[in-house]
């Protein structure tokens, strides 16, 4: 069991995770001067629907990157999370599902068709990953006989579960993908909706949008590295920079796939998942229980 960090980690993690999602938006390339993006949204004037529910659009602008951070606290940074849960695992699946709830609020609020939709899409997308995520993350907890991050890490000192779990592996990183909105599972914010659930949303909430879509995107991806890579566990270097390394790997290999795979519709991926993804991920579970299990 590895300590937890200090107080103080706890309210720089957000100051931490910032300028890595700008980062993110800057190895994108889907926007010339990210920097120069957001001082644009920060000082632009809000612009309100009629009838619209501000509380709620409010609401879920906000929950979405809190909910992203609140996930980033159960990840190590090399051997010490912000918070060393024992049952890290759930927690983070948790703040996932909190980001159901931000990205629908979004959608519902501003009394827009076009964002409506766009929260529907969401929802059916969220329906067709999480069953494959979490027997995902259930599979990496049982290799470990463990919830907590760190343990599962530790466990992984002589072979890494992406080695011997390669179907959770992928399982997961498809996941991440979807439950950012990210690559071709970015119909909730397609363009054929104008943008979808953010086309209503101006100024900081837009901001507070995207920008807790690339921090999903950022903690899920470091989430991977205790999972399924061994956490920061490897020669040479120091565990924290072991950590960052093998987040950029898994990073820049979800920037990869984003430019040269196309969009997904959500009713053949929801087939593909419950058909597919879905016994797979059971199977993979099924396989791991054999072998480790007395």
């Amino acid at each position: 069991m590895a300590d937890s960090a200090p107080l103080w980690a706890a309210a720089a993690l957000p100051l931490l995770l910032a300028p890595a999602a700008l980062a993110v938006a800057c190895a994108d390339g889907r926007s010339a001067a990210p920097v120069r993006e957001v001082l644009r949204l920060l000082v632009q004037q809000p612009r309100r629907t009629r009838a619209a529910d501000t509380l709620a659009t409010r609401t879920g602008t906000v929950l979405l990157p809190l909910a992203a951070v609140l996930a980033a606290a159960v990840v190590p940074l090399g051997a010490t999370p912000v918070s060393d849960l024992g049952d890290g695992v759930v927690w983070f699946n948790a703040m996932e599902a909190l980001a159901w709830a931000a990205v629908w609020l979004t959608g519902w609020g501003p009394n827009s068709t076009l964002s409506l939709v766009g929260g529907y899409r969401f929802l059916a997308q969220g329906l067709a990953y999480e069953i494959p995520h979490m027997l995902a993350l259930t599979t990496a907890a049982l290799g470990a006989g463990s919830l907590r991050v760190t343990e599962i890490a530790d466990a992984q000192r002589g072979l890494w579960f992406a080695v011997w779990m390669p179907a959770a592996f992928a399982l997961y990183l498809l996941s991440a993908a979807a439950m950012s909105f990210w690559g071709p599972f970015g119909q909730p914010t397609g363009r054929d909706l104008a943008g979808g659930v953010a086309a209503e949303l101006t100024g900081a909430g837009r901001l507070l949008l995207l920008g807790g879509r690339r921090l999903l995107l950022l903690s899920s991806a470091a989430m991977a590295v205790p999972l399924f890579l061994g956490g920061g566990h490897g020669p040479l270097l120091p565990g924290w920079a072991w950590t960052l390394v093998k987040t950029g790997a898994v990073l820049a290999l979800l920037l990869w796939l984003r430019r040269r795979l196309p969009g997904v519709r959500m009713d053949r991926y929801t087939e593909l998942s419950w058909v597919v993804l879905t016994p797979l991920a059971v199977l993979q579970a099924l396989v791991v229980a054999v072998v480790v299990l007395p």
